[in-house]
């Protein structure tokens, strides 16, 4: 099998290379690259590998930039340091994804599950959604929003996103709340959870979008749901639903 590994990170590459050899003596490095224009040039000027390992963030770009300044001739096997959240988007695009640091048995798992789709001899070329491409990008390149305005009496200023240690509504109001003060924003948390950042803001139910720095406890509570005790509110009810508690947990062990 002849393998082309996209990787910027020397040691990663090494390793993977490495990993390959323990998984099949019979694979076959074609080289090693670490950019989007190295990666593209090759692919246009030599035989089609059988099989593409691609590193998502690349020392020029994203790696998702290859697809659209040329033709990739064989499946792809994503690696990423990025978590599951970001990589749903193009998961669809690709035979399998691993994280970083590559274990193992899923190197295996991806190999094998290259054998089954396709096997070494590829007579059809795989399609890749371009669309669906360009929505990971958008997703992998997006800002999220750095502050809010509010209002103090009269006057007016920012808060940084940074500072929030949860957002709640309440009486048909949204609130910031910072380590010593809330302040009413102009924003709905169905609003708010597109807006911040999902790997720090966490909707445990309608009305709490929470960080984890704003949690100070953690309690069972009733019908196999979790109470939160966060930090100035001990009088309101911060309770995961229950549809909500395993994703919670795994957002919480990341």
């Amino acid at each position: 099998m002849n393998v082309l590994i996209v990787e910027d990170e020397g040691m990663a590459a090494k390793r993977l290379s490495s990993l390959l050899e323990g998984v099949d003596s019979q694979i076959h490095i074609m080289a090693k690259l670490d950019s989007v224009k190295r990666t593209v040039n090759w692919l246009e000027e030599n035989e089609a590998p059988d099989l593409i390992f691609l590193d998502i963030q690349l020392a020029d770009g994203l790696s998702f930039e290859i697809f659209e300044k040329t033709d990739v001739p064989a499946p792809v096997i994503f690696t990423t340091a990025f978590d599951e959240y970001a990589i749903q988007a193009f998961k669809v695009n690709s035979i399998d994804y691993l994280l970083k640091p590559i274990d193992p048995e899923e190197l295996q798992s991806a190999i094998d599950k290259f054998n089954r789709q396709y096997g070494i001899k590829q007579d059809i070329q795989p399609r890749f959604d371009l669309s669906a491409i360009e929505k990971a990008m958008q997703m992998m390149t997006r800002q999220y929003k750095e502050r809010f305005v509010v209002k103090i009496g009269e006057h007016i200023k920012t808060v940084n996103t940074t500072d929030a240690l949860y957002f709640f509504s309440e009486s048909k109001a949204t609130y910031l709340q910072t380590a010593n003060k809330r302040f009413i924003i102009d924003y709905t948390l169905e609003q708010l959870e597109s807006l911040v950042d999902p790997d720090r803001f966490y909707r445990i139910n309608r009305k709490f979008l929470v960080t984890l720095d704003a949690v100070k406890n953690i309690v069972s509570y009733t019908n196999s749901r979790l109470r939160l005790i966060l930090k100035d509110n001990d009088t309101m009810d911060a309770v995961v639903s229950r549809d909500r508690v395993q994703d919670f947990k795994k957002w919480l062990d990341r």
